[in-house]
């Protein structure tokens, strides 16, 4: 028997994995922007760019924080690292999370294939492994059709 969809809208994110990347983030900046402002020898052309160098170091972790899969009435929004990609609940044919899989994969109706990394199971895996059959169930209800895959 299929999952109870989620009520919607729902987003579904790699929360862990985010708040390690956030803290990850921050600490970079703030370290960095500290050494620059404590070494007695750096010129003033210096500090500023050690403190540029940190801000770019943490803009870089923050990407890796920014995946996520937002669901709505209308369809889904899969957010990954560089792009986002709008699709309607009748694109999607199946939800898969198999054993090794880094992140969610979803089988569209063109004939190819979505990674979604905003549903990982890195170091949360019963959430993704949840979040994934709350995915599918959204999916089965939304566009009529069993969007079976293995795990979730």
């Amino acid at each position: 028997m299929p999952d109870e969809p989620t009520a919607l809208p729902v987003t579904f994110r790699p929360t862990r994995t985010r708040a390690v990347l956030l803290t990850a983030a921050a600490a970079i900046f703030t370290v960095v922007t500290v050494m620059a402002l404590l070494l007695d020898r750096l010129s003033t052309a210096e500090r500023i760019s050690f403190v540029f160098t940190a801000a770019l170091l943490s803009a870089v972790v923050l990407v890796l924080a920014r995946p996520r899969v937002v669901a709505d009435d209308a369809g889904v929004t899969v957010v990954n690292f560089a792009s986002a990609r709008r699709l309607e609940w009748a694109e999607i044919i199946r939800v898969n999370l198999r054993v090794g899989d880094p992140w969610v994969f979803l089988d569209l109706s063109d004939g190819t294939s979505l990674a979604v990394i905003g549903i990982q199971p890195g170091i949360a895996k019963e959430q993704a492994i949840a979040d994934a059959r709350a995915l599918r169930a959204l999916v089965e209800a939304r566009s009529g059709q069993p969007a079976g895959g293995q795990h979730g």
